[in-house]
């Protein structure tokens, strides 16, 4: 009986600091990139958004995922450790695209405390 007591004590001990334990969480430096005017002599560009994780779990970005075909973003694959940064690099291929102003989006999913964020590029293609 009384290891039986003591095993419980032990199972709710650990079950109450997994509870306490923050879980992962992305924050973004910046989640708008402007790319401002640019020539459609030279249409592709970058950028760059640098996160970290405020969070005491391990953050683990699932996927990242653009509103379409011209936009590619590219981020890590493995886990970022809590108090540890990230970038998640964007190019974005105006070519063949029409003249203007455009604004696309990021979708970023991870096993963070909120769980979806929206970063977005925009700008203006000039002859």
């Amino acid at each position: 009986m009384k290891k039986f007591i003591l095993f419980t004590m032990l199972l709710i001990c650990g079950m109450v600091n997994a509870q306490a334990q923050k879980p992962a969480e992305i924050k973004f430096e910046e989640t708008t990139h402007h790319f401002g005017e640019f020539s459609q002599k030279n249409p592709k560009l970058t950028c760059t958004f640098t996160f970290t994780n405020v969070g005491e779990q391990p953050l683990v970005i699932n996927q990242a995922v653009a509103s379409c075909g011209c936009t590619v973003p590219k981020y890590p694959k493995e886990p970022i450790q809590p108090g540890a940064t990230g970038v998640i690099e964007v190019l974005y291929n105006g070519t063949g695209k029409s003249l203007g102003f455009f604004k696309k989006s990021i979708t970023v999913r991870t096993n963070g405390a909120v769980e979806l964020t929206r970063l977005y590029i925009d700008g203006t293609m000039t002859e």
